[in-house]
């Protein structure tokens, strides 16, 4: 059996017929309910992500194509079903040879296949510097994640991998062509014979998470420049990939290696996946512990130059991360939204109580802030901007993922009971949203990443600050906030790297939404954040004059 193998389900992507007319079910009228989101263009129903792909010059006429697709019932049922037949580990075949494969339901390969074709993994880095390929990818990236969050894990691993991979010409050279190739190709193969390659990253270990240096891999050097890798890694999403980027203990310190699954004469490399994990949510998604067993691999980098050479690889993810969170919370604003167009209680519609209109628009605003900067920094890639990546980046993932729970559990919230139940998304955004503040870094260590970046990195500072400045002198409450900001950065502090992280990110927000967004979602936003009295009550506590705009302005409309 191949990983291309799927289980027999009984479930189908048609839509089920109804009962014959005239059938008496015995149930009342059903009256008051909301109707099914319509198959509709996510792009074209976001404002905020359209002006966005044009004012950091893009082109978002070339989305239409994926927009198209992610935005049926169709698609929605594909994610839907990827997450209830869940991956399955096979160790073993039905005669006892070891193969170590994972068995997936159809859906998840069209999900795979799609995303793949329309450029989401790592073709931007065939373009030229400065083409807005990545933009455009990471605008494609956030679209697609609105459906459906597990696949992209691999997409985003195998995009992140090209920078890290070219610390060795050699290696790159030979698995660059497949890795940006629009052309998804599952199941074992030797990745030099493959049209289509995925990359994964396997670097932590079960005595230290986040601390990868503590890890105890080792990697011992072989007469004709190869390393045999042994030890176990204690998470490994995407084991089905075809080569992994890892970190184990040469003897001149922890080094970056990539690891084939299928070695140069065909054989299986050794290695062996123990389990998958049971996960609290991206549950299509096969993560796993695996153990090296002798298995063969190659350096990327200089021994010792570990984590210096798979840091661009975090960096990436990082950058998914962020556009992964403002999806979910956008994907959980539009089902609010739609729900409350078409709601009524106590003789009224509830998008037009004040009191929901308050809520939503917060959340509304707030969602609008993430995506700008999230596109801001996509944009910040294509143009070779690391000074303001290596601060923006990690402040952002820190504020953005960090939110996402609080906000997707408020839109929920709009929904009531039904909004609790299976049969809607929200549970599923719900259990997706504080992953990716827990990935790549979860909040105390990005915040540390940012106080190193500030008190090592001044370039990092200037750059941030040139972006807030930008908006000087737009509005008080801003202007304050920048103050303190300053303050913040004058005297960093580990006991504080927390609000240092959260005041960055707010700045860079309100710095976007002044120069870029509507008035009514700029004030929205800047007075539920950047008050005299105090950012992130709960939602809706400070109601506003915009609310009705800013809630118009999220909703699908026909």
């Amino acid at each position: 059996m191949t990983e291309q193998s799927v289980r027999p389900q009984p479930d189908s992507l048609a839509t089920p017929a109804g009962p014959p007319p005239g059938t008496e079910l015995g149930t009342h009228a059903v009256l008051n309910q909301v109707p099914p989101r319509a198959d509709g263009d996510l792009l074209s129903a976001d404002p905020a992500l359209v002006e966005a792909v044009a004012r950091e010059g893009g082109d978002a006429d070339a989305l239409e194509g994926l927009a198209a697709v992610v935005g049926t019932e169709r698609w929605r049922e594909h994610a839907r079903l990827a997450n209830l037949h869940e991956p399955v580990l096979r160790s073993h075949d039905r005669y006892g040879h070891r193969i170590d494969e994972v068995e997936f339901h159809p859906s998840w390969h069209e999900l795979m296949r799609t995303s793949v074709e329309h450029g989401l993994a790592a073709a931007p880095w065939r373009a030229a510097p400065g083409s807005g390929a990545h933009l455009a990818r990471a605008a494609g990236f956030y679209l697609t994640s609105q459906v459906e969050q597990g696949h992209l894990c691999p997409i985003s691993m195998t995009y992140a991998s090209v920078p890290a991979l070219r610390h060795a010409p050699d290696l790159a050279a030979a698995y660059e062509p497949g890795l940006t190739a629009q052309l998804y190709a599952p199941g074992l193969g030797e990745p030099q014979s493959k049209a289509g390659l995925l990359a994964g990253m396997s670097m932590t270990e079960k005595q230290g998470g986040s601390d990868v240096r503590s890890g105890t891999t080792v990697a011992s050097p072989q007469p004709d420049g190869s390393y045999r890798l042994t030890g176990h890694k204690w998470f490994t999403s995407a084991p089905m990939n075809d080569l992994f980027l890892t970190l184990a203990q040469a003897p001149g310190g922890l080094t970056c290696l990539v690891l084939p699954r299928v070695l140069p004469d065909g054989t299986r490399n050794a290695i062996r996946l123990q389990r998958l994990k049971d996960k609290l949510g991206n549950r299509s998604n096969a993560s796993s512990e695996l153990e090296y067993d002798g298995a063969l691999g190659w350096r990327v980098g200089d021994e010792g130059r570990g984590v210096a050479t798979i840091i661009e690889m975090v960096s990436m993810t990082r950058l998914d991360c962020v556009l992964g969170s403002a999806a979910t919370t956008r994907a959980a604003v539009t089902e609010a939204a739609h729900h409350v167009a078409h709601r009524s209680a106590f003789g009224c519609r509830l998008a037009d109580q004040p009191l929901m209109q308050s809520v939503l628009a917060d959340v509304a605003a707030e969602s609008e802030a993430a995506t700008m900067l999230a596109l801001r920094l996509a944009a910040a890639v294509d143009r070779g901007e690391t000074a303001l990546l290596r601060l923006a980046l990690p402040v952002a993932k820190y504020l953005v993922c960090k939110r996402t729970s609080v906000l997707v559990a408020e839109a929920l919230e709009c929904l009531g009971g039904n909004g609790y139940v299976e049969d809607g998304p929200l549970p599923r955004l719900y259990r997706e949203a504080p992953l990716n503040s827990i990935w790549e870094g979860s909040g105390n260590v990005t915040a540390l990443d940012a106080l190193r970046a500030v008190t090592r990195e001044p370039h990092a500072v200037d750059a941030v600050l040139a972006e807030v400045d930008a908006a000087a002198g737009a509005d008080p409450q801003f202007d304050r906030a920048v103050a303190a900001l300053r303050a913040e950065l004058a005297a960093p502090d580990e006991r504080r790297a927390r609000r240092l992280a959260e005041l960055t990110a707010l700045c860079l927000q309100g710095s976007l939404l002044l120069r870029h967004a509507p008035d009514a979602v700029t004030a929205t936003f800047l007075a539920a954040r950047l008050g005299d009295d105090g950012p992130f009550r709960t939602a809706g506590t400070r109601p506003g004059p915009h609310a009705a705009t800013v809630l118009d302005r999220a909703t699908p409309h026909p």
